[in-house]
């Protein structure tokens, strides 16, 4: 294999990281066709673009593209692969941005377009569309890998965002995640973009196998996979440390961690057998006071190298609650309030052949921080 061939296999964002490219293309990000054809575009913004063909063709606007938080950007170079791809004469549009992974303040411009409506304007929605979700996750992900840190040790996220949305947004998100700070993700998709492949153990269907037996499962697990570290989960008898005790005591160190997944409508066993700890808490679900006396548990004894995986409901703000009191859970696992969108944007045209002309209320607001983008052709 010649140089050039390795180039041409090696995922484009290995050679953005290394300079070759300075960023993703449609190589990437595979758009459907159809968007050529406006299928994903308002029919407000198909129509516009038949007027302006028509009555206004010689005009040239500027669209202005921002939101209203702190915010971690992303998106960027997928809108801009979709400009080059599917806009008419990409290679005239004066397209000016910010790059992936940047933190951004409320109605700065990240993204500007200057060329003939009639050329890209139908496009405005899906972008809006684009920068809105990937830069929601990207944010999402930021705030909630910043509050693993804040007992003053970072603790790894576990991106388990399959279940929680339809299975095509898979290879967007964990790309976003992946910008966001979590580089641990549940499946291949979310890798499709940035990574290897997914990551992840044995769910509760495993063991319901083994009819609850969380040894005879682990066995078949480890035998099946020899060269995985061995992660046990261990809430499906909703007895977190009888079980933990029962599968250190079989593998040893072998057993490299146990993740607890315990719903929030029950209550551990632990808790049952000992009455006199309750009153003062809530003890359903994952809670500091059930990990605090598994470590326990495992230390006594003598697993101290066995790690505690917790997941099940966190958000960014239980995560704070967790590391505020030092409870010690050394990895997250979280999926479903990552993939909230809390962040919108706009597209707005607010010059008109150079001059402002905006909607009441919008300006242009140029912004020195963003960057001219060179049109390169997609080589497919």
């Amino acid at each position: 294999m010649n140089n050039e061939q390795g180039v041409s296999m090696m995922k484009e964002i290995e050679q953005k990281l290394q300079g070759k490219i300075s960023r993703l293309t449609n190589k990437t990000f595979k758009f459907d066709k159809r968007i050529k054809e406006g299928w994903f575009s308002a029919v407000y913004f198909l129509k516009t673009k038949e007027i302006v063909e028509k009555k206004l063709p010689d005009n040239i606007v500027t669209m202005q593209f921002f939101q209203k938080e702190d915010a971690v950007l992303c998106g960027t170079d997928e809108a801009i692969a979709l400009l080059h791809t599917f806009a008419d004469h990409p290679e005239e549009l004066e397209i000016m941005s910010l790059k992936d992974g940047d933190k951004i303040k409320p109605f700065e411009t990240v993204l500007t377009v200057t060329g003939p409506y009639q050329n890209f304007g139908y496009l405005e929605g899906i972008i809006d569309g684009i920068l809105s979700r990937r830069t929601s996750v990207a944010t999402n992900v930021y705030n909630v890998v910043k509050a693993a840190s804040t007992s003053g040790k970072q603790k790894p996220v576990i991106f388990m965002g399959d279940r929680d949305d339809h299975y095509t947004q898979q290879a967007g998100d964990g790309y976003a995640a992946f910008i966001g700070g979590s580089t641990a993700q549940a499946t291949h998709a979310m890798n499709e973009w940035w990574g290897k492949e997914g990551m992840g153990t044995m769910p509760h269907a495993l063991i319901q196998m083994f009819r609850g037996d969380i040894v005879a499962a682990s066995k078949a697990y480890h035998e099946m996979f020899p060269e995985d570290e061995l992660m046990a989960l261990v809430d499906y008898n909703n007895d977190v440390i009888t079980d933990s005790l029962k599968v250190a005591k079989e593998f040893g160190e072998t057993l490299k961690a146990v993740r607890l997944d315990t719903s929030n409508t029950l209550v551990d066993k632990y808790f049952l057998r000992n009455h006199h700890l309750m009153g003062t808490f809530d003890p359903r679900g994952v809670n500091p006071e059930l990990i605090f006396a598994l470590r326990k548990a495992l230390d006594e004894e003598g697993f101290p190298y066995v790690k505690i995986v917790a997941s099940g409901g966190f958000t960014e703000e239980r995560i704070a609650y967790f590391e505020s009191r030092n409870v010690p859970v050394d990895m997250y696992g979280i999926g479903r309030s990552l993939l909230k969108i809390n962040i919108g944007f706009t597209g707005d045209n607010v010059l008109l052949n150079g001059t402002h002309s905006a909607k009441e209320g919008r300006k242009y607001r140029p912004n020195p921080r963003l960057e001219e983008v060179i049109y390169e052709k997609n080589k497919e």
